[in-house]
């Protein structure tokens, strides 16, 4: 058995559909998308298992998709809450608060920046130094949404929000 026998008939079709987009020979420009279904498929974070069927499936060297796994932000490695909380911290943010909601918001969850909380609901990511958003500084993405010009109370509101 392959270890791309380990990837659902779903996260095939979907990078199936990437590898289509690309010229023949530059399937591996799709690893990218194929590491977000297969994470995505697998409550928020990636395997060695996982990525070890994703190179086997694009016919790739492992270490090419390690790299890619293990240098993007986007990517986990062990498991992490259900929710994927990212606050930028980059320049714009700070100068706007990011600082006071970095706080408060590991206040509120009782969990610091990089940790996950008790109950598996809400990963506060590691710091990010940029989530490209400088005109709604601060701002924070929670799972893939963007939310611009945060108070305090709008954080609140925010993460009481979610499941």
């Amino acid at each position: 058995m392959s270890d791309s026998a380990l990837l659902s008939d779903h996260a095939k079709e979907v990078i199936e559909q990437w590898k289509s987009r690309f010229p023949e020979g530059r399937e591996r420009s799709a690893v990218i998308s194929a590491l977000h279904i297969v994470q995505h498929e697998n409550n928020g974070y990636l395997t060695a298992e996982l990525m070890n069927a994703v190179a086997d499936y694009l016919d790739l060297p492992t270490i090419q998709v390690y790299e890619v796994a293990t240098f993007y932000s986007m990517f986990q490695t062990k498991p992490v809450g259900r929710h994927n909380v990212a606050i930028c911290t980059n320049v714009s943010c700070m100068l706007r608060g990011s600082d006071e909601i970095v706080e408060h918001v590991e206040e509120k969850l009782g969990v610091k920046i990089g940790e996950s909380t008790g109950d598996g609901r809400i990963y506060l990511k590691r710091e990010e130094e940029c989530l490209a958003a400088c005109c709604g500084a601060p701002m924070m993405m929670v799972n893939h949404k963007y939310y611009e010009n945060l108070t305090t109370d709008q954080v609140d509101e925010i993460l009481d929000g979610l499941d």
